[in-house]
């Protein structure tokens, strides 16, 4: 259904079309010479006598006409700067046409301009620019969300519908400026990542999104139909199976930042599609792993915050190592007061009925396991808390643990009641991990959607020798939330998943 005009987008159109009778491009093409920011003139401008000549480009975000003379401020990706505009400066001779008729008639807020000049102080001190010459770069044919802040800081009639902001990104980081500090952080976040890793010597690599096999989790999958091969295809639900190829092949250590997709549900900390920093280092194991995580996680914040303890909702986490640990086994009873080590499924089934947990047959001991501590442990690790060794039945990937062969070598950094970080020393028996895949084929018979499938080539790539390795991932939008002091993973992606939007499409 297309979009019924308003008044005032009408009125933007025909002064759009006014643009063009006068002979201006209203969305022109050539290279403007922006040679400052608004930052930059606000912070490095002083009283000297020579004059600091500037041009800067940026979007009109108010005006105030005053007869021959007006302010306006401009928004570049820095920051606001205010604007002098003076009709006889920026007109020669008798054609006025550029102030009479565009910037007081044409001209609406949300529109892109281009500005050359000079930085002043106004009489009442504020750093500003007097401009010479003013070139239209993009006229806006939808008016922006007008934001008012009375006295008391309180802002009124801003762009707040949340839904609304994650549908029109675009509109929201214009209208709400302090969007983007969460998008840089994330970037800072990685980079800090990145340049850890780096200096240990691991390498940065890419692996497919498209797999004939969804493997290296228990999810399930998107499934799409590759033409040219005539097959079905999956997005990655993780990528840590072509990683570990990666080992087989001979790298000592290697990561990737990559997108994943899990056709599963979505709440606060949850999206089908999501980025996940995996990593593998040959001749390594999951205390070696658990070290190097927290050293990194702390780097990461000290580098973001300048300090270790940061908020997050009503909670000051403390991400200073070394963190706290405690076993699987070891928390369930700690939560429950009853130790499940020695349970059959069947018992675990009735233990679980007797918590008030939810079951049914599809469910193998590895899924009430995972619910019973989903349930009861999870939320009350706030401080960073690894769990550890965690029984065999809940890691197919993962090496069994070397004084218990029914527990594994794994790891879990739970932070404010949720998994951040999962490790393991990984396993790299190829005649283990067949048996492991094939009991995970089973859990698929008796119903269990989010079973692994059983990858051949991966076998064979194990059969010709896997180094002794850990690997780790950690969920990045989780991780950004943490620190970043978000309540919703939407905040921290750009572009989150929406039902469509009927009203606009």
């Amino acid at each position: 259904m297309a979009h019924e005009l308003n008044d005032q987008e009408i009125e933007r159109r025909e002064g759009l079309n006014h643009l063009r009778e006068l002979g201006i491009d209203p969305y022109p093409a050539a290279l403007y010479p922006v040679d400052a920011t608004a930052k930059e003139v606000k912070s490095k401008y002083a009283d000297d006598a020579d004059r600091w000549e500037v041009c800067l480009a940026g979007r009109m975000m108010s005006r105030r006409i005053m007869g021959k003379a007006s302010f306006a401020e401009i928004m570049d990706h820095t920051g606001r700067i205010q604007v002098y505009v003076n009709r006889d400066e920026i007109c020669s001779g008798e054609d006025k046409t550029m102030y009479n008729d565009v910037f007081k008639k044409v001209l609406d807020i949300g529109d892109f301009i281009g500005v050359k000049g000079y930085a002043f102080k106004t009489k009442v001190g504020e750093i500003s620019v007097h401009v010479s010459e003013l070139t239209v770069l993009s006229k806006s044919l939808r008016p922006l969300p007008i934001v008012k802040t009375d006295a008391d800081g309180n802002v009124h009639d801003g762009f707040a519908d949340k839904e609304q902001r994650y549908r029109m990104r675009y509109l929201d980081l214009v209208v709400n400026p302090q969007v983007k500090k969460v998008f840089e952080q994330r970037t800072k976040i990685m980079n800090s990542m990145r340049e850890f890793f780096n200096s240990k010597g691991y390498l940065e690599v890419d692996t497919p999104v498209l797999q004939p096999i969804p493997g290296g989790a228990a999810a399930r999958p998107f499934i799409t139909h590759h033409n040219s091969l005539d097959m079905e295809m999956y997005l990655r639900i993780a990528n840590e199976l072509y990683l570990k190829r990666l080992i087989v092949g001979g790298f000592e250590g290697v990561y990737e930042f990559s997108r994943n997709f899990r056709n599963e549900g979505m709440d606060r900390t949850h999206n089908p599609e999501f980025t996940v920093m995996e990593i593998y280092v040959a001749y390594k194991d999951y205390e070696w792993m658990m070290n190097f995580t927290e050293e990194m996680i702390e780097k990461a914040v000290v580098d973001l915050h300048g300090k270790t303890e940061i908020p997050f909702g009503e909670n000051q986490i403390n991400f200073q190592r070394p963190f706290k640990r405690i076993t699987f086994l070891g928390a369930i009873e700690k939560f429950t007061g009853t130790d499940v080590s020695n349970m059959s499924e069947d018992e675990m089934r009735a233990f679980c009925k007797t918590l008030h947990i939810d079951t049914d047959e599809s469910m193998g001991k590895a899924k009430l396991l995972d619910e019973i501590f989903g349930e009861k442990c999870e939320p009350n690790f706030i401080q960073p808390t690894f769990v550890m060794d965690y029984p065999k039945e809940m890691s197919p990937l993962c090496k069994k643990h070397r004084e218990n062969p029914e527990l594994t070598e794994r790891f879990e950094l739970m932070v404010n009641g949720k998994e951040l970080a999962n490790a393991y020393t990984e396993l790299n028996d190829p005649i283990d991990q067949r048996e492991r895949f094939e009991e995970q084929m089973m859990l698929s018979e008796k119903g269990d959607d989010e079973a692994m499938f059983i990858d051949q080539d991966f076998l064979r790539a194990l059969e010709y020798g896997m180094p002794p390795t850990s690997g780790m991932g950690i969920g990045i939008d989780r991780l950004v939330m943490f620190l970043t002091n978000q309540p919703s993973i939407q905040d921290v992606l750009l572009f989150p998943q929406m039902r469509p939007d009927r009203e606009h499409s």
